[in-house]
């Protein structure tokens, strides 16, 4: 809980729109789009670009929730690439879980001061019945920071 507060914090653009941080877990993290009308776009259906910072959001907090015992050493983590799939049209309150890649973890726990690593993460979305209506993948570079 005290980890989502704090993100949520980091992120002020998230928290206008709107999304809450529900869950950071060494294993993952998910956040929730509401169910509100401002939040739909011209067919009723949920903005893509909600889902796309929900996505964002889920990675980043997935990289936080895995990497809390490093994070002192981590300077920026900076999305660079993103590659989004909509399944289905997105209605009601959308769940989106982010996970990263488990070698890259460990690439970025073994990695030295000042280095830079890549860091790959996905998003799956989910309308309130379960089903899938979005895929995210989601590239980011991590930099440590450099010793003082």
């Amino acid at each position: 809980m005290y980890l989502q507060r704090i993100v949520s914090k980091l992120v002020p653009f998230g928290t206008h729109a709107g999304i809450e941080i529900t869950e950071i877990s060494p294993r993952r993290a998910t956040v929730e789009i509401p169910d509100e009308p401002y939040i739909l776009n011209h067919l009723r259906t949920v903005h893509a670009g909600a889902q796309f910072l929900a996505a964002d959001i889920a990675g980043a907090c997935a990289f936080v929730g895995a990497l809390a015992t490093r994070l002192s050493a981590i300077e920026t983590l900076v999305l660079r690439d993103a590659r989004l799939s909509f399944r289905k049209p997105a209605l009601g309150r959308i769940r989106a879980i982010g996970v990263i890649d488990p070698s890259d973890v460990a690439t970025v726990l073994a990695a030295k001061a000042g280095q830079r690593v890549d860091v790959d993460a996905r998003a799956l979305m989910y309308d309130a019945a379960g089903v899938l209506v979005g895929k995210v993948a989601l590239d980011y570079v991590c930099t440590l920071a450099a010793e003082a």
